[in-house]
């Protein structure tokens, strides 16, 4: 079977194959990239689109130019979150910014996991060193948070876990489905993306006891900012 050739403008494969080498490594934090001329050698380009190609990885935050020295790989791999654990902001140095809070008809895959239509929404954007990774929709049964601390603007001291716990409904596991694609305007708006940047997208359901579902999330992160981390445990044979 014929491959099908790769027809995107050639600034953009060129930074497909830097930025692929700064994510794995090859080219370390502080390492400078080839030139411009090098690049336009090494990829039989005009020097303009080499250039260009540069321009986008600074642009993403990968690189970094320094007048007259040339652009240089930034120290700045790619966040990696284990994904059986929510991202924890005393641990990690992380804010968030607090967006709405509102009783909401749930969208219809929301309501089907919920089990039920209305639910608190609690919609915020998660931020590193200043800079956005992260916005999420929280949705939480209305028959369980209507009147809580869930259902108020402000932030919660131990987040909602500590809530539900409260409530009598501790969470217990949960369950990612994860997907990427284009960024919606809003999305590529709050996160800043970059022309071009996929999302990553988990649409994480939290189950407390009895499978009694507690929240469903809706997390949109940058798919040039993060790393999910799989961990399996495979039972051994008893001795």
């Amino acid at each position: 079977m014929a491959r099908k050739p790769d027809e995107r403008p050639p600034q953009l494969k060129i930074a497909a194959d830097l930025r692929a080498k700064i994510m794995s490594g090859e080219l370390e934090p502080g390492q400078r990239l080839p030139s411009t001329a090098e690049l336009a050698d090494t990829y039989g380009t005009a020097a303009a689109t080499a250039h260009n190609a540069t321009k986008l990885l600074q642009a993403e935050g990968f690189a970094y130019g320094r007048a007259g020295k040339g652009v240089f790989v930034r120290d700045r791999r790619p966040l990696v979150v284990h994904t059986a654990a929510y991202f924890d902001p005393a641990e990690r140095g992380v804010t968030y910014r607090l967006l709405d809070v509102a009783e909401v008809d749930a969208p219809k895959p929301v309501a089907a996991e919920l089990g039920e239509e209305r639910a608190i929404l609690r919609h915020r954007l998660m931020l590193r060193d200043e800079e956005p990774v992260e916005v999420s929709w929280s949705y939480y049964p209305h028959s369980l948070a209507a009147g809580t601390a869930l259902s108020r603007r402000g932030r919660i001291r131990g987040g909602a876990p500590t809530v539900l716990a409260e409530l009598g409904y501790p969470e217990r596991e949960f369950t990612d489905s994860i997907s990427v694609r284009p960024p919606t305007t809003e999305e590529a708006e709050l996160l800043e993306l970059p022309e071009g940047i996929p999302v990553i997208r988990q649409f994480r359901v939290v189950y407390s006891d009895e499978a009694r579902p507690v929240e469903v999330s809706i997390l949109i992160k940058g798919g040039h900012l993060y790393e999910l981390k799989y961990q399996q445990i495979v039972p051994g044979e008893a001795s």
